[in-house]
């Protein structure tokens, strides 16, 4: 099932339905440690609509999927981020150091956002003025309950300064921590099996109308599973009403940066497109 979460409202797309209901505490809802069951029963009562009056309230325009939840994030997971992320800090000294947490067997983890930080689907994403080198990160992002357990799945733009990040690895807060550094959406894929390893994530960026950059990858190219990455945060740590964790990516732009005006666009098979516009602070 698909969950949207609406400014006053909430959808529920299951195999043969759509049903709308209440606006939810999303706190409280991602605070279940079976959403799915849960949903099932919440929605017992809700309104069945059909697929065109979906659709029109899913293009009034949407939230992003979350209540207080913080995002996390996992770094240099993909073979091809290894390798960028070794470029671009070579200058630094630093380059020996994503190699190294490739093969470690601990991930690196980072903190990514807080909702305050978080841009909805079709909103602002940001990129930074005193950084020569933005890129967006297209990366799946698993929706875990307090317990560590995934519920469910998103589609995650993990906005990066590669100038800032390269230029020392101990500016990587600042290359990934600020206002509109992030974006999740269209809705959250809610089930407790895990995504088919052959699943697609795929980035589009377009300038003036037309395409700039494209570029696709597969979880086969994965090198850690996603509930390991999960149960590593979840280590000396703790969520009471869960958490977000961006799971890297294995689409990195080289020789191109983003623009104020851009549009990028990301796509996860089975989960649906996340879209924002590209400004500058």
């Amino acid at each position: 099932m698909r969950l949207y979460k609406l400014p006053s409202s909430t959808l529920l797309q299951t195999d043969s339905q759509f049903l709308a209901g209440p606006q939810l505490d999303w706190d409280n809802l991602l605070a279940q440690e079976n959403l799915g069951e849960h949903l099932k029963n919440e929605s017992k009562n809700w309104k069945e609509i059909s697929e065109t009056e979906a659709n029109q309230l899913i293009a009034s325009g949407l939230l992003a999927p979350m209540g207080n939840q913080e995002i996390w994030a996992a770094g240099v997971t993909y073979y091809r981020s290894r390798t960028a992320r070794m470029e671009e800090s070579q200058d630094s000294g630093g380059a020996d150091f994503y190699d190294k947490v490739y093969n470690a067997d601990r991930p690196e983890l980072f903190f990514k956002a807080t909702a305050s930080r978080v841009s909805p689907p079709g909103g602002i994403v940001n990129i930074r003025k005193d950084s020569t080198w933005d890129v967006p990160e297209p990366e799946l992002t698993l929706v875990i309950s307090p317990s560590g357990k995934i519920q469910g799945y998103t589609v995650g733009n993990d906005m990066s300064s590669r100038s800032i990040e390269g230029e020392n690895p101990l500016y990587l807060p600042q290359a990934k921590v600020y206002l509109g550094c992030a974006a999740i959406g269209p809705c959250i894929l809610v089930q407790k099996e895990a995504l088919q390893e052959d699943t697609k994530i795929s980035l589009e960026i377009f300038r003036d109308g037309k395409l700039a950059f494209t570029g696709e990858t597969a979880l086969t190219q994965l090198k850690r599973k996603p509930q390991e990455l999960a149960d590593w945060l979840y280590r000396a740590n703790s969520f009471p009403i869960g958490c977000f964790m961006m799971t890297g990516t294995g689409v990195v732009p080289d020789d191109f940066t983003l623009g104020k005006g851009d549009k990028v666009r990301i796509g996860i098979e089975g989960i649906g497109v996340l879209e924002n516009t590209v400004q500058e602070i």
